[in-house]
């Protein structure tokens, strides 16, 4: 059977601080700027989901849409949509929520769902310049 690629989009509002404990306030402010502000900044995410795997030959179909958006809603948006990262999302309180990092534990999150093995790459977009991908190497 032919290997596809599927890719949804979701998009979310979500506020943050750059900010690593290991580092002076100095060392903070010239690394991450305007964004270690102490009370944050907020974005307009668009997180992309792909999966990849057969398509079923008796649907083809890889995934159901419908059950991929509803996933997508329960696993990361019903979590992350209008909420502050590092106070609201508990991985978040101790890890520095840059895109990237994002990126990688959105996919903990999703992989533990029925996507499972046809999870291929998390790409977060921050700005319509900057995005963090993540195929959990």
């Amino acid at each position: 059977m032919p290997i596809v690629t599927l890719t949804r989009r979701e998009t979310f509002a979500a506020a943050h601080r750059l900010h690593s404990d290991a580092l002076s306030p100095e060392q903070n402010t010239a690394l991450f700027g305007k964004c270690n502000h102490t009370n944050g900044h907020g974005h307009n995410y668009t997180l992309e989901v792909t999966l990849r795997g057969e398509v079923n030959p008796e649907t083809g179909i890889l995934f159901n849409l419908t059950e991929l958006k509803a996933i997508l809603q329960e696993r990361v948006l019903a979590r992350v949509d209008h909420r502050n990262m590092n106070l609201d999302i508990g991985e978040f309180r101790t890890l520095n929520p840059t895109a990237e990092n994002m990126a990688v534990v959105f996919w903990g999150w999703l992989k533990a769902s029925a996507l499972g093995s046809l999870l291929h790459e998390v790409r977060l977009w921050e700005t319509d310049k900057n995005v963090a991908s993540y195929r959990g190497e």
